[in-house]
């Protein structure tokens, strides 16, 4: 078994025990079993499964971060992570929304790419928890 932990900046979010974990890495999707390679690597917004013993799994929309995997021990440093389960669908619709109009706006006035570049992740985060929650 693999110790899992999901941290985010505002404490502790999972801690249990899998039979593998999969991750969005920012060059792809990858998964990680008993007695893995140790390994850093970068996540992109995206789902992390957990795999139970029992054969359930454990979803959750993490919005980037790193993941740190050593002697059967992962450990996900996520900037926000959460189980499908506590996703707030009318607000990720709002979310997307609002991206979206921004996007719109911003294209149209021509403002500076950095400013669009900011309302894509966050289109983008919107997006990926409302795909979890159908999960649910």
């Amino acid at each position: 078994m693999i110790r899992t932990s999901i941290i985010s900046p505002y404490g502790p979010v999972y801690e249990g025990l899998a039979t593998g974990i999969n991750l969005p890495g920012t060059e792809g999707a990858f998964e990680v079993k008993f007695n893995h390679a140790s390994l850093m690597s970068m996540l992109d917004i995206g789902k992390v499964t957990i795999r139970l013993k029992d054969g359930n799994d454990l979803y959750f929309a993490v919005n980037g971060g790193f993941v740190e995997v050593h002697d059967n021990h992962v450990m996900v440093l996520a900037e926000s992570a959460e189980p499908i389960s506590k996703i707030d669908v009318k607000r990720a619709i709002a979310a997307r929304e609002k991206a979206n109009k921004t996007i719109r706006e911003y294209k149209e006035s021509k403002v500076d790419s950095a400013e669009i570049a900011k309302q894509e992740l966050a289109l983008k985060r919107a997006i990926n928890r409302l795909k979890l929650a159908e999960l649910k």
